[in-house]
Parts: structure tokens; C-alpha cells; sequence
């Protein structure tokens, strides 16, 4: 390993990520509401009937929102991934299906590069009513270049960043856990959100789902579970993103930057048992070969004689569907509010903080507004006295309104407004109260109030 000294350029950097870091740990709030199951407790059937019930007993409530300007919410999703890698295990026509199911209206993909094929050669345009815009997940990132990049993919940071910016060209900080100081200079925003990272937060979860699927009972009990309550199985590992919301409060106090959601979607998350012979067995994904799997023998867990039984060696013995696009879409959602759904439209909007981020398993979004006076999500300008903040919300949700990071106000309901007493970056948050437990639902993007 070769050490390098830090440039002044790095030294102020660094400087300037510890001051906002150091801001931040005093005046960033914690979550309105910590978790009240952990992930595996989540999984259990009375907690899953329980969150089934309250997610119709929503819907049921809702009421339809009539917008009073031109712009249209367009449910859009980020960091997918199809037929683009081989730890992908789904296909642009699956993810299309999917999206008309779920009646989505466009999808930004998120191929990983692999040279010499150019990303931009995916799927571009619409397709049964689906927008697809590509796009590709390189270098800590998440690009939408107007055009193709190929020859900039080696370029120097600050260059790959000018070039993928050209035009309407999109860039977000990708898996902001493994970056957390990385700089924001000419980035459009970040991911708020992003469901690898919940996984990844999961270590106790995902050695007890190791457990449940080498019993046989707990099996055909999982299994069952997973059939009655997809969303709400695959939603189990959320959790609030603080590390991801405390890194967008730093950015915001110094530019504008859009927040989206990563559904890092794949359709890979299909676990199965492999048959060894009848002592021994493979567990993995569908994407996994056979080197890269987990060997289970049954010297330390017994149970799995009965899975092998009267199966031949190399079957697939279990096969447990976890992430089906259907699934892993609704689970998560970028809403943009645009004129009209093409690509220019779209990412004019996404360019201007025209977003919000929905769990929409467990209410649709679509309706939900944060505005000021005369002023949309994601505008900028200074703050002066009389100025009002306004959020209507399709569901009656537990309305949270932060400054800087800070919260500031709370209300209950289908409508809240605040008077804005002092300058500052003004953000929404809404939680629903799901199954006895209060997690979160939407992130706005920000209004920017800065001092005159």
C-alpha cells in the first residue's frame, strides 16, 4: 500500500466534512420512532396479519388530492438493474411486466458497465406505456447521461462528472454507507434511500433466515408467509436511512441536491437448497454458483435429512422468492412531479427537486405535496417574514417537518401548514402507523429558504 499526503484541496475537504459532521451530530434529530421489531421479529405471522390489516384499513381512508398546477406525479424508480449483470437474475421484459402491473411510469436503469458493451444501448423509450431511460451503477454512482459516456468512463473524477452533466445528464452518490464523505461537487443529489443497505444492516436476520430454511417446518411455515404477505416479508429489514438523510442535511446546507430512492432491485434475491448427497446441501441464490454457496451439513443441522430425502444430488430442493420485480418496485418509489412523462420532462424535474421518495407497499404516495408560498419542492430563494410551508398527504399520516436536519414541527393528519419563522433547508417526513409499529413513509425533498 502506498501512502499519499493530502493535497490543501483534500485538507479543506476534509475540513469542511468534519465541521457539517460535527454540525450534524448536535442538531440532527433522531427518527420520530425507533423500531419496535427487529427484522426476523417482523416475519412472524401475527406481526405480518397485523401490518396486512392496517395497510387495508389505509387504503380505505385514502382520499384523492387534485393538484393546482400543471405538473403530473409520475411513480419512477431508480437503480434497477435487468438482464445487465451475472448477479442479475432478471430480464428487461420481466421488470416490464412488472411496471404495468404496478402501473409505474418510467424506470431509470442502472447497468452495471461492462465494457466494450455500452449501457446506452439499453432499453431507451417507451415501451407499453413504461418510460425506460438508460443509465448504469459504475464508480459509486448512479449516471443518466443524455448520450453516450463511453470514452469518459477512465476519466479523472472531476471530468467523468463534467461529461456525464452535459445537457439534462443525471449523476447521483450511490450506497452512501461505503462513501459517506465522498464529495458532492457536481452531483445532481444521493440516494436517500436504498434497499441493499437495510440488508446489509441485517446480520442477525439473515443468519436466522439461514435457519428457517433448512427446517422443514419453519420452511412450508416461510413459505406460506411469503405467499400471504409478499410486500410485507420483503419490507421486513427496512429501516429509517439515518446515515443517508444525515448525509443529504450535510449537502443541502451548502447547494441543492435531489434526493431518490434506490430500489437496487435485481430479482436475485430467490434463495434455494441445493442437494450435495443426503448429508450435505448447497444455500444460496438463484445467481450464485456453486463454489460461492453456503455448505450446510447435516452433522450440525440435522433437520435438513428430511428437505434431501428421496431428492437426487444437484436438485434444487427449496426455492424461496423473496424479490420479484413486482415486489421490490412496490416496495419502494422515486415520485416526480413533471409536465409530461418523456425523458426530457423527467429529468428536467428530477434536476429541479421535483421528487419525493414512497413506501408504497404500504400506501400509494401519488397525491402527496409540499409546497410554501409560491414555492414547489426543490425551489430555492431567500426567506423573508410571512412565508408559510404547506403538506397535503393522500393517507392520514404523522407529519414530520425538519430545518436543517432539525425537527421543528409535528402534525397529525391529512393536512398540516406551518409559519416559517427562520431561514433554513425545510424537509418533510410522513410515518404511518403499521401493524402497532410507527415507521416511516415519505421523504420530501427539500424547500430552500436561504438567508437573504
Amino acid at each position: 500500500m502506498r501512502l499519499k499526503l493530502p493535497s490543501p484541496k483534500d485538507l479543506k475537504r476534509g475540513l469542511n466534512a468534519l465541521f457539517w459532521a460535527w454540525a450534524l451530530s448536535v442538531v440532527a434529530s433522531p427518527p420520530l420512532a425507533e423500531p419496535r421489531w427487529s427484522p426476523d421479529q417482523r416475519l412472524q405471522r401475527e406481526r405480518l396479519a397485523a401490518v396486512d390489516q392496517s395497510v387495508k384499513a389505509l387504503a380505505k381512508r385514502r382520499r384523492e388530492i387534485e393538484r393546482t398546477d400543471t405538473l403530473r406525479d409520475f411513480r419512477c424508480h431508480f437503480h434497477t438493474h435487468a438482464g445487465d449483470s451475472t448477479h442479475t437474475g432478471g430480464t428487461p421484459p420481466e421488470i416490464l411486466a412488472a411496471a404495468k402491473t404496478l402501473k409505474v411510469d418510467a424506470l431509470f436503469l442502472s447497468d452495471h458497465f461492462r465494457p466494450p458493451r455500452d449501457f446506452m444501448d439499453s432499453w431507451r423509450g417507451m415501451y407499453e406505456g413504461v418510460l425506460f431511460i438508460p443509465g448504469s451503477e459504475c464508480r459509486g454512482f448512479l449516471i443518466s447521461p443524455e448520450s453516450s459516456v463511453l470514452g469518459a468512463m477512465a476519466d479523472p473524477v472531476p471530468s467523468f462528472v463534467q461529461k456525464v452533466n452535459q445537457g439534462n445528464g443525471l449523476l447521483f452518490l450511490s450506497h452512501i454507507e461505503e462513501r459517506p464523505d465522498h464529495s458532492m461537487e457536481g452531483l445532481t443529489g444521493l440516494e436517500i434511500y436504498n434497499r441493499h443497505y437495510d440488508a446489509k444492516r441485517d446480520f442477525t436476520g439473515i443468519l436466522k433466515l439461514i435457519l428457517r430454511l433448512t427446517d422443514p417446518a419453519q420452511l412450508t411455515e416461510l413459505a406460506d408467509l411469503l405467499r400471504l404477505y409478499p410486500d410485507a416479508c420483503l419490507a421486513g429489514q427496512c429501516l429509517y436511512p439515518e446515515a443517508y438523510l444525515e448525509k443529504w442535511d450535510t449537502a443541502t446546507a451548502l447547494g441543492t441536491f435531489t434526493g431518490v430512492a434506490a430500489n437496487d432491485c435485481h430479482h436475485n434475491q430467490v434463495f434455494i437448497l441445493k442437494k450435495v448427497d443426503d448429508d450435505t446441501a448447497l444455500l444460496g441464490t438463484i445467481v450464485d454458483k456453486d463454489e460461492n454457496m453456503r455448505s450446510i451439513k447435516a452433522l450440525l443441522r440435522p433437520s435438513i435429512r428430511g428437505l434431501l430425502k428421496g431428492h437426487k444430488p444437484g436438485d434444487i430442493v427449496v426455492r424461496l422468492d423473496f424479490d420479484p420485480y413486482e415486489h421490490s418496485l412496490k416496495n419502494v418509489a422515486t415520485h416526480i412531479l413533471a409536465t409530461a412523462q418523456t425523458e426530457v420532462a423527467l429529468r428536467t424535474a428530477v434536476k429541479a427537486g421535483r421528487t419525493y421518495v414512497s413506501h408504497d407497499w404500504m400506501a400509494d404516495g401519488t397525491g402527496f405535496d409540499f409546497t410554501g408560498t409560491e414555492l414547489k419542492m426543490g425551489d430555492e430563494q431567500p426567506w423573508r417574514v410571512g412565508q408559510t410551508l404547506q403538506i397535503r398527504t393522500p393517507v392520514p399520516a404523522k407529519i414530520r417537518l425538519l430545518r436543517n436536519g432539525r425537527e421543528v414541527a409535528l402534525g397529525d393528519g391529512y393536512e398540516f401548514q406551518y409559519d416559517v419563522r427562520e431561514p433554513g433547508v425545510y424537509r418533510a417526513e410522513l410515518w404511518l402507523d403499521i401493524g402497532g409499529e410507527v415507521r416511516p413513509w415519505i421523504y420530501s425533498n427539500p424547500i430552500y429558504l436561504r438567508r437573504p
